[in-house]
């Protein structure tokens, strides 16, 4: 089984910064386009970031400009650089299978998530 294991997320003052990592196991990397996603409270899980093998990217419009996708495919790993935060970025961040053109497209299982909070 495929595990997704996220890290990096805390709580941060509005304009700051954090590094989201996520680590997968298994050859879902070698294969998989990857993505972000986030969900906030009472809302709908929602994909902001997506990274194809090649490293072309697609972004939300709430995100691009801020949130640069990277990915480490020796090492396995997406990540999620997020600059200029906002309260509203406020979410548990998931890293997991995605489409190109922020297509959502998850694997049935997902990681813990990271908790992100922007907040003075």
């Amino acid at each position: 089984q495929v595990q997704l294991v996220e890290s990096g997320g805390g709580l941060v003052q509005p304009g700051g910064s954090l590094r989201l990592s996520c680590a997968a196991s298994g050859s879902i990397f070698s294969i998989y386009t990857m993505g972000w996603y986030r969900q906030a409270p009472g809302k709908q899980r929602e994909l902001v970031a997506v990274i194809r093998i090649s490293g072309r990217t697609y972004y939300a419009d709430s995100v691009k400009g801020r949130f640069p996708i990277s990915r480490d495919n020796p090492k396995n790993t997406v990540y999620l650089q997020m600059n200029s935060l906002k309260p509203e970025d406020t979410a548990v961040y998931y890293c997991n299978k995605a489409q190109s053109g922020l297509v959502y497209d998850p694997l049935p299982y997902w990681g813990q998530g990271t908790q992100v909070t922007v907040s003075s």
